[in-house]
């Protein structure tokens, strides 16, 4: 029997798919915003796909706000572009 595969949402498309396929990006205790590649790191989480075009469909969305319910400001996403480019 195949053990079920967890199964997260894009923040940005909005297509669920394998945990393994997203990235992870964790708002942490300071309330700063990073790429998670782990899976593992302290707190909230949401899940984006790996390239830049859905990163712009989320912040356009406001995928980000809704699931860390919260402002993201501007800057925080074009660090997070950079990660997402130098780690994808």
């Amino acid at each position: 029997m195949e053990k079920k595969r967890p199964m997260r949402r894009c923040v940005g498309c909005d297509i669920s798919k394998d945990k393994d396929e997203l990235v992870r990006i964790v708002r942490d205790a300071n309330g700063e915003l990073h790429a998670d590649f782990t899976g593992r790191a302290n707190g909230r989480g949401a899940y984006i796909c790996n390239n830049s075009k859905c990163l712009e469909k989320a912040a356009k969305r406001r995928g980000f706000e809704k699931s860390f319910r919260e402002a993201v400001p501007v800057e925080a996403l074009k660090e997070l572009e950079k990660e997402l480019a130098q780690n994808g």
